[in-house]
């Protein structure tokens, strides 16, 4: 650890740190902020550490502190102006770190599933484009109990700072798999009996008239338009949420909420109706 306060935004570590924030070095992610940097802590492996004195005056930026220098590589103090010019916010909250990123393939996916057991409940964002909208899924899926999160290739990344900022953790504990194929995941689905679900405005069938207790995925599309018909005709149930006019859609995270929540109130009826555990992904 330097115990010096680096003054110049030319430093290595503070190019460095740029670089990362901008999806300049593929292997590391940008974690800013004092909560996000818990979370981090618990659950990935923290390279550097840039800081602002200003964090040490608070008794919970002070332990987050202590506990990144048991850890980190490096962590070293800088200026507010400094990290201000590294900063993803308006707001700095006197902390940024650089971190491992996690394996997201497929294998990975497919062991923590494993892991995690239960009977699988799989979002699959298609071409979701929107950071922060991604990031609220994921926070979603995980709060609603999914077992898993999918993005297909095309999507944003889900973990560049916006959506590491929407979804405030998850993104760390949740099973991820990213950059997979629309037709990869179907099969995938398929060779594991998980039955599959397509939000549609154009759907007859209601969220509420399925039965989520299963094993199932909910796929949805684009913040603009949704999901192509080709895609929506690919899962095995197209359904829509019931709205009431003039309104005729919903930002993507809350109809996944909608949706989700559903599932999750059908699953803990079952639950605590016959006491069954569900299978998991083999």
């Amino acid at each position: 650890m330097s115990a010096e306060v680096v003054t110049s935004r030319h430093n290595s570590l503070v190019k460095h740190a740029r670089a990362v924030r901008d999806g300049k070095a593929s292997e590391l992610i940008f974690v800013e902020g004092v909560r996000l940097c818990e979370e981090a802590s618990r659950s990935i492996v923290i390279e550097d550490v840039l800081y602002t004195k200003e964090l040490t005056k608070d008794a919970r930026g002070a332990t987050l502190l202590e506990a990144l220098r048991l850890n980190a590589r490096r962590v070293v103090a800088v200026t507010e102006e400094v990290l201000a010019a590294v900063s993803d916010t308006k707001t700095p909250q006197g902390i940024v770190a650089l971190a491992r990123r996690s394996r997201t393939d497929y294998d990975a996916f497919q062991r923590k599933l494993e892991n995690k057991g239960g009977t699988p409940l799989i979002v699959v964002a298609h071409r979701v484009n929107n950071p922060s909208n991604a990031g609220a899924m994921l926070r979603v899926a995980e709060a609603a109990g999914a077992t898993g999160f999918v993005t297909t290739v095309g999507s944003t990344d889900v973990f560049s700072p916006k959506a590491l900022r929407g979804a405030m953790g998850s993104s760390f504990r949740l099973p991820v798999w990213t950059g997979a194929t629309f037709s990869e995941v179907i099969e995938w689905c398929n060779h594991n009996g998980i039955l599959t679900a397509s939000t549609d405005v154009r759907a007859t069938t209601l969220h509420t008239d399925l039965d989520w207790s299963v094993s199932r995925a909910i796929i949805l599309g684009a913040e603009a338009g949704g999901l192509d018909e080709a895609a929506s005709a690919a899962a095995g149930e197209r359904i829509k949420i019931q709205m009431r006019a003039p309104v005729e859609s919903l930002n993507v995270a809350t109809a996944l909420a909608v949706v989700l929540y559903e599932a999750t109130r059908q699953r803990d009826t079952q639950t605590k109706g016959d006491g069954r555990q569900g299978s998991g992904v083999g």
